[in-house]
Order: structure tokens, then C-alpha cells, then sequence
């Protein structure tokens, strides 16, 4: 449930609700807005809400939220959140591009990475320091070496980085070494490593699992939100289907389901989604087109000698006619690169 304050109505007033809805037992997650205050309430027995608080003074009127997902829901934010890392808006009218290789290898590889995406117009750095493998005998990243990488190659270039977190144990690591930290597919819905995430405050990209539908995805973003986390990044990188061809099915309605029913900002990763770096170019191109607030590419300076995800990845010479093109895409239908 939310209740909704009216337009004047002030600190006072919304804090007066707040401490009333709090009597009744139940948890308050108030919504600053430019115009109006939202609050959003948490609880199994709200009946006493409706009845007792529809003509306080400031609330303009209380509506109930059917969906599981309350706080991500667009209900309760119906304007567009804008996640703001190190200067860079994710969420507005421009396109964010995140560019960099699946795993960080060495310190040449990820500074000449780095330099090639500000060149090219990126907007942020990313880069895999710990490397969730299918197979234990497969690369496992450098660890916090690489973290110290990333962490060079931004003073040096000014991006922003970007870089997934497995361990809740390594949390506060990541916050000094990163600035967005990305939840992977495969822990999507690990609720102890969201909830650490959420209480830490920092800025997150979350993927959506490749068997998980797309209220699933939100559910996860709940468990961050719920902790006073809303720097919160989705991230559709494609699903499990029948489909043998690519590595997984890009599922771009999700963009387009997702932009209706949440207000926090969506990105695509197509270097999964496919895992053939020849269908990169076409399926990032369409996801601007779909909505999408970005992007997520991997690439390598040398694909074919590739530690990790060599296949998906473009080289620095098509990722650089890539972004010629995006920015195209993106005038056409009213945004920038």
C-alpha cells in the first residue's frame, strides 16, 4: 500500500503520518518526490490504514498495491529513476554504453580497454575481477589485483566501473575498489548477497536470471529496495529457451514490460543474450530502439586470445563503428549516446 501526500503538504505533516502508520506495527519507506511525497507502507494488516488515515491531514488519497514487488513498482514512483555514478546519469535521456572485457587479465589489458571505450564515447568501464566459472578449472579472475586494475584505469580515464560481486563477504571491498557493483545471473537470487548489497547503499547492476520471468527479476530488486537501497540498475541478458543457435534468447519485450511496470532504469547486456560477437552490433542497435537505458558490451583487445568469453566479444575495431551507429539509433528516436 501507498499513501499519497498531496502536493503542499509538509515535512511535518508527512512525518506525522509516518509516526501514525508506525503505531499500527507497521514499516514506512517514504518517496521524496519533486511535487509530492510518497510513502510507502509494509505490513500483512493495512486494513486499519484505510480506514483511519484517509482524511489526515496531507494525504491526498491511499492506494493499495496488488503486486508482490511494492517499492520497484511503478505505482509508487511514477517518474523515471535516474541513478546517478560518478556523474554519469543512468536512466535519463541519454544512452549509457558499459564496454570492457568479461574478465580483467592483466594491467595493459584492461588501461588500453579503458582508453579505447572513453575514445569511443563509453560512459562506463567494465570488467570481471572475480569470475563465477561453470567449470572449476576455468579461469577464475585475478581477484583483488584485478579490483586494483579497474580501480587505475578509472583515475586514469574517469569512467566509472562496473564489476560483479559473488562474495557478501567481500561487500565493503567492492564499495572502496567499485562504483557500481553488478549481481550476476546466477545470483540473482541470492537473497543474503542482495540484502548485504541493499544495506550497503551503493549503486547496483542486477541481471536477471536465465529461467527467471520478469516479476522474478523485480522480487530480486525488492530485496534491495527493502534494505533503502534504490540505486538499482535492471539488466535483461537473455533467457533459457529451446533455441540452441545462441547462447541464450534476448528477450528485448522484457525492456519494453519493464519500462511499464517499474520505474527504475533497464540496460542490456547483448554480449550474453547472444554469445556470437557477430549478432552483438544488430541486437545492441534493437535494444536501443526497445527502450533501453543502455548497454552492456564485452570487448577484448585481442577476442581470439581471450581468457573468457572470447566468442562474444567484439574487437576494438567493431565496437568503435558500433557506437557510430547507436548514436544514430538513439537520435532517431529522441535520445543521445
Amino acid at each position: 500500500m501507498i499513501v499519497v501526500m498531496s502536493e503542499g503538504a509538509s515535512r511535518e505533516q508527512v512525518e506525522a503520518v509516518m509516526r501514525k502508520i508506525e503505531e499500527f506495527g507497521l514499516k514506512t519507506h517514504p518517496i521524496y518526490g519533486v511535487r509530492k511525497t510518497v510513502i510507502g507502507v509494509i505490513g500483512d494488516d493495512k486494513t486499519k490504514i484505510v480506514e483511519t488515515m484517509a482524511g489526515y491531514p496531507g494525504v491526498e488519497q491511499i492506494i493499495p498495491i496488488l503486486k508482490p514487488y511494492k517499492f520497484a513498482a511503478r505505482e509508487t514512483h511514477p517518474q523515471d529513476t535516474v541513478i546517478e555514478v560518478a556523474g554519469v546519469r543512468i536512466g535519463g535521456d541519454r544512452v549509457v554504453v558499459m564496454a570492457g572485457p568479461c574478465a580483467v587479465e592483466s594491467r595493459e589489458q584492461i588501461l588500453n580497454t579503458a582508453r579505447l571505450v572513453k575514445l569511443a564515447g563509453g560512459s562506463v568501464l567494465r570488467g570481471g575481477a572475480f569470475k563465477p566459472r561453470t567449470s572449476p578449472y576455468s579461469f577464475q579472475g585475478l581477484g583483488e589485483e584485478g579490483l586494483r586494475y579497474l580501480a587505475e584505469a578509472r583515475e586514469e580515464t574517469g569512467l566509472p566501473v562496473v564489476t560483479e560481486l559473488t562474495d557478501p563477504r567481500l561487500i565493503d571491498v567492492f564499495c572502496q575498489y567499485t562504483d557500481i557493483i553488478q549481481v550476476g545471473a546466477r545470483n540473482m537470487q541470492n537473497f543474503v548477497l542482495l540484502t548485504e548489497i541493499g544495506r550497503s547503499g551503493h549503486p547496483v547492476l542486477l541481471k536477471r536470471g536465465p529461467s527467471s520471468k520478469i516479476e522474478d527479476l523485480l522480487l530480486a530488486a525488492e530485496y534491495i529496495i527493502k534494505e533503502g537501497n534504490r540505486n538499482i540498475i535492471l539488466c535483461e541478458r537473455g533467457i533459457s529457451t529451446f533455441e540452441t543457435y545462441t547462447r541464450n534468447t534476448l528477450d528485448l519485450s522484457a525492456v519494453a514490460a519493464l519500462k511499464k511496470l517499474t520505474h527504475l532504469p533497464v540496460v542490456v547486456d547483448p554480449s550474453h543474450s547472444v554469445g556470437i560477437a557477430s549478432l552483438v552490433p544488430a541486437m545492441s542497435l534493437a535494444a536501443v530502439a526497445a527502450g533501453a537505458d543502455g548497454l552492456l558490451i564485452e570487448i577484448h583487445p585481442n577476442p581470439n586470445a581471450a581468457l573468457c568469453d572470447g566468442p562474444q566479444s567484439l574487437d576494438f575495431e567493431t565496437f568503435s563503428n558500433l557506437m557510430g551507429k547507436l548514436r544514430k539509433v538513439a537520435t532517431a528516436i529522441g535520445r543521445t549516446l
